[in-house]
């Protein structure tokens, strides 16, 4: 196992080092200048005073030195835990700027990741059992797996939200309160995470469901459930033991999925304008904060790296054959 998970960390390793140059390489090839556009909302009248401040702030980014140097600068910053100065909100720094926004998002992607995952298991299980549920419900699972996050966010906020009028379509907590402990801002808070939410869980959630009813109906058609079955042993312990195995592959398709997933809840943010890491994205587009940019992408490849290794080792937990492998290995 410990070569296993060293040649693991060494493949993380490498994926991370890509990820962060090109990280790195994607704000300077946008077009614009994130410098100049920071002046301009000055709104100074003397040409000379526009150059001096352009200069001064060119010099203090370190926008003005060779693009090589910059690289190094930026990978020895990182090492120190500096992210940089956003340009946007000039002059926060952009570690303080992502912890404000990372607690919406991971309070809306984590609980939308593993529900889903659990659910959809759960369900498609016992769907693959139930011809009925096969039939009629399961089919509404294809049609959500193949909706757009965004597009289904649209819908909910409109039918949810502007129709129905149950749920608020924008921010995070309502407008006239400011953030405290009180049981009024947390019924505020859940009334503005449920539908960024529901869209999250419903697109997993059918994607989850199908995969594993596939996944169950083929491991009953295994030949240990034809031996199990004539040896008299009872349906349901030969469909826990195929519930455990179709399991593994599910436990394999949410590491593929993570990446997903994590974009789907950018997006969302965005339709319903939550205060997480994708409002955050789009915020430092349209300004053009480069360290901003960078700083958030930097976040998302570090948590979904980091969770693909922990599946990994639950992976390895939960599959004997992987530990048997590896000892026969060794």
């Amino acid at each position: 196992m410990r070569r296993y998970f060293g040649r693991k960390l060494l493949i993380y390793g490498l994926t991370f080092f890509a990820a962060v140059t090109i990280n790195w390489l994607i704000p300077r090839l946008m077009p614009g200048d994130p410098v100049a556009s920071m002046v301009s909302r000055a709104n100074l009248a003397q040409p000379e005073a526009v150059a001096a401040m352009q200069a001064y702030y060119t010099g203090l980014f370190g926008l003005d030195l060779p693009a090589w140097q910059q690289y190094l600068n930026f990978w020895g910053a990182l090492l120190r835990g500096d992210l940089g100065i956003s340009i946007w909100l000039f002059p926060t720094p952009v570690a303080d700027v992502i912890t404000r926004a990372v607690p919406y998002t991971l309070g809306l992607l984590v609980p939308a990741i593993l529900l889903s995952w659990w659910a959809g298991n759960r369900f498609g299980a016992f769907a693959a059992r139930r011809r009925l549920l096969d039939n009629t419900v399961l089919p509404v699972g294809y049609i959500l797996t193949a909706t757009p996050y965004m597009w289904l966010a649209i819908l909910l906020a409109w039918g949810l939200g502007i129709v129905a009028g149950v749920f608020p379509v924008a921010g995070g907590y309502s407008y006239a309160m400011r953030p405290n402990l009180s049981w009024e801002f947390v019924g505020s808070l859940a009334l503005h995470w449920f539908l960024p939410f529901l869209s999250l869980f419903l697109v997993a959630f059918g994607g989850w469901a199908i995969g594993m009813r596939n996944m169950i109906i083929y491991e009953l058609e295994a030949d240990y459930s034809s031996y199990l079955s004539a040896l008299g042993a009872p349906q349901r312990l030969i469909r826990r033991y195929a519930f455990r195995n179709a399991v593994l592959p599910q436990i394999t398709g949410l590491a593929l999925q993570l990446g997903v997933l994590v974009a789907g809840a950018l997006v969302t943010e965005v339709v319903f304008s939550y205060p997480g890491l994708g409002s955050l994205i789009l915020k430092a587009i349209q300004n053009q904060d480069f360290f901003l940019l960078q700083g958030v992408f930097l976040f998302i490849v570090i948590g979904v790296l980091v969770a693909n290794f922990v599946i990994d080792i639950v992976y390895v937990l939960v599959d004997p054959r992987t530990r048997a492998g590896m000892g026969a290995e060794a």
